[in-house]
């Protein structure tokens, strides 16, 4: 039996981080809400550990969410998390209660003693604290193994029973021994031997779908980036012939990009692809509407029925093929975690759909996980790498209104943003790129004249796993010439801003 953990979910936004931490160390790991399984289908699966994850609420408060107390029987090892910790500890008799001094927010001082839990570990090291409760006096059997100044039980521990409970948030990178706790548990507790890999899931996806989709005519909804790029490949190994890609130009797209998709699948692949210009369509929709998840969930409906309408003219199309990631399921709010943007491919989508069944060959997977099925498949560097585009393109980049002159200043834009960054070969690149055209404009002057020009801002970041972020600390050459360009060719722009702010507070994308 394939060994697999099973991350038991309560609602905390970095819970799909923890599922990636574990497949980076060579174990699979499925995620489930709380309540959505019972402990005889936990034993039945054959789980080697269980990990409970974060959560934003207080285990002692009405409506928490609580699961059966006899998955903490059932023999499997269980890591407790935040939430999960304090979890663990109340269902076991301990006591939670909200920490005087308020609790503990960021990097903070972890202080550990000698634990299976912490081999490897120094006695003093730094973890990420997110916390308002915390676990008061330990249940009986438990002993404390780790410390903060103001946290007494920062990790507590029963090895008989093989229950560990860490306060902090161990998957997070700015815990500095996190990923080796992670390995302890996984390898030195649950006893894995750490087979699993993206490229071993690659090809059971392939087999899974070519079992299932036999005989079905799938239409998938193909980009060009590297989502979808993927998820084409891999069905067209699946279903070969039956995979029918559609290409829908929304006229959201950045400068060129149509064409390059259509040349790169239907030449270098060979894929059945079917271009749609859509783009007076789309636009007629979004006249008038500036609130961001109006945008989105026009733009989502948009796109299934322009691809209801490509099916009817293919004849009997069954399947509806989407390159849906991680990422995206996690911003859309799942199980109880809240929303925090839907997209389009993921909450966007309209209550009445005309397909039999839709598939998602790539839900479980995050960017880096996909990039490297795109390359085991062949893949070209330049589609592996491509920068991120979101779903609704360019019409979450243009705040309010979204309007065909206004694309055709952000194209530019971000255009001439993307070739300055090229141009610099920067040591650090970012990880995600890009311009965005404000609905804020600006005095200037040009020409000993009075402007009145409109601000684009450029972001620029870096991120493991675009759950976090960091904005990149780029030369200010390159943002001098930039700006310079920005303002000097595009006519109507008159102020280039830099956006300074990590995830969180903000999220990468403006809208």
């Amino acid at each position: 039996m394939e060994e697999k953990i099973l991350v038991l979910d309560f609602g905390g936004q970095y819970n799909l981080l923890i599922a990636r931490r574990v497949r980076e160390l060579h174990v699979y790991a499925e995620i489930c809400p709380y309540n959505k399984i019972t402990p005889e289908e936990i034993r039945q699966n054959g789980y080697k550990g269980i990990i409970f994850t974060g959560g934003p609420n207080s285990v002692y408060a009405d409506g928490a969410p609580l699961c059966d107390p006899a998955v903490l029987d059932l023999g499997i090892p269980v890591l407790g998390i935040c939430y999960g910790a304090q979890l663990m500890a109340y269902l076991s008799g301990g006591e939670i209660r909200l920490a005087e001094n308020g609790g503990e927010y960021g990097k903070t001082a972890l202080y550990t003693d000698e634990d299976i839990l912490f081999r490897g570990v120094p006695a003093e090291s730094v973890c990420w604290m997110s916390h308002r409760d915390q676990i008061q006096t330990p249940p009986d059997g438990f002993r404390v193994t780790a410390h903060t100044a103001q946290c007494p039980c920062a990790a507590i521990c029963d090895s008989e029973k093989r229950l560990y409970a860490v306060q902090f948030h161990p998957e997070v990178t700015h815990t500095a021994y996190g990923q080796q706790m992670l390995h302890n548990f996984l390898y030195e507790i649950c006893g894995c031997a750490g087979l699993w890999s993206a490229e071993d899931f690659a090809a059971s996806a392939i087999e899974k779908y070519r079992r299932e989709l036999a005989g079905k005519k799938v239409l998938l909804a193909l980009s060009g980036g590297v989502d979808s790029s993927v998820a084409a490949l891999l069905l067209h190994r699946a279903v070969g012939d039956n995979l029918i890609c559609v290409f829908v130009d929304h006229g959201l797209l950045r400068k060129d990009e149509g064409d390059f998709v259509e040349q790169t699948f239907r030449s270098r692949f060979g894929l059945h692809l079917n271009r749609v210009n859509a783009e007076e369509r789309f636009l007629r929709r979004l006249a008038g509407v500036t609130e961001p998840e109006e945008k989105r969930r026009i733009i989502g409906e948009e796109f299934i029925r322009v691809f209801e309408a490509e099916a009817k003219k293919l004849g009997k199309i069954d399947v509806l093929a989407q390159g849906t990631i991680y990422p995206d399921v996690v911003e859309s709010g799942r199980g109880d975690a809240a929303v925090i943007k839907s997209h389009h491919n993921v909450g966007g989508l309209p209550d009445v759909i005309d397909f039999d069944e839709i598939v998602e060959p790539l839900r479980s997977l995050f960017k880096d996980e996909v990039r490297a099925i795109g390359t085991q498949l062949g893949l070209p560097e330049e589609l592996v790498w491509r920068q991120p585009f979101p779903g609704p393109g360019l019409a979450v980049r243009v705040l309010g209104e979204v309007t065909a002159e206004k694309l055709a200043v952000l194209r530019e834009a971000d255009a001439i943003f993307r070739e300055e960054i090229a141009a610099a070969e920067l040591s650090k690149a970012p990880d995600q790129y890009f311009a965005v055209l404000t609905d804020m404009r600006s005095v200037g002057v040009m020409g000993d004249a009075r402007t009145y020009g409109c601000v684009v801002a450029l972001r620029a970041v870096v991120t493991d796993d675009f759950m976090t972020a960091e904005w990149l600390r780029l030369p200010y050459g390159v943002l001098e010439k930039a700006a310079g360009r920005i303002t000097n060719e595009i006519p109507g722009v008159g102020r280039v801003v830099y956006d300074i702010t990590s995830k969180p507070p903000a999220t990468v994308e403006w809208e």
